[in-house]
């Protein structure tokens, strides 16, 4: 989750995605940046996240809002203040993550409806609608989400922690093809994501959706978390 909303925020912030409305060539951007190791701790990572989120949940809500908070120090010295980029980002992911800990069930809820928002988003990419009106599909997941996670906490943590433990495990995977075994030429992967725009939305709602029923069906039998 954390590194959507990562990819989200430094996307709203370039030039370049301003004249997107998915963000493609910012998230290839940090795919063929990243190294094998990289990858490998980012699959690593978003296993545990997509199968056991229930268990980790406390602390994924408050790195996605330390990134939250550093992602908007980042904005504001960019756009506001013209400072020093490095005290402001790590005050504010401090104070964002700091202040996650009492509101934890706000921060739950609010990670909850992100999530519905880019699950129906990506459901509608993946049914090839027209990505100018991706925000509709967009704010129906929202709302939706929204809702049922203020009413059912459970929820609301296996939805956001599986789009979580997705995304990384995605990027990762990614990373890897795109380096390693397309030849050489990672350019052809990138050029088919970029052509089908249902491509990155069902590789991402595939492992989200696996995550989802396998946490459910986990979490009942475990006696010791209380959702």
């Amino acid at each position: 989750m954390g590194t959507v909303i990562w990819i989200l925020l430094v996307a709203a912030a370039e030039k370049t995605a301003r004249t997107q409305v998915v963000p493609l060539d910012v998230m290839w951007k940090y795919i063929s940046s990243l190294g094998l190791v990289e990858a490998l701790t980012f699959i690593s990572f978003g296993s545990v996240c997509l199968f056991y989120g229930w268990r980790v949940f406390r602390i994924l809500v408050t790195i996605c809002f330390g990134l939250l908070g550093l992602g908007l120090g980042v904005w504001a010295n960019q756009r506001l203040i013209a400072g020093n980029v490095i005290w402001l980002s790590l005050i504010c992911s401090v104070f964002f993550a700091v202040l996650s800990v009492p509101f934890m069930r706000w921060g739950v809820t609010l990670l909850g409806a992100i999530s519905g928002g880019i699950l129906t988003a990506g459901v509608w990419l993946a049914a090839g609608l027209p990505e100018e009106y991706v925000w509709a599909g967009g704010l129906v997941g929202l709302i939706a989400g929204g809702m049922i996670s203020f009413i059912v906490f459970k929820i609301a943590v296996i939805l956001f922690t599986s789009l979580g433990g997705s995304s990384l495990m995605v990027v990762g995977i990614l990373a890897i093809i795109y380096r390693y075994m397309t030849g050489g030429d990672g350019g052809r992967l990138q050029v088919f994501a970029e052509a089908n725009q249902w491509f990155i939305p069902s590789v991402l709602l595939i492992p989200m959706a696996i995550g989802i029923y396998l946490q459910n069906k986990l979490s009942k039998t475990d006696q010791n978390w209380a959702g």
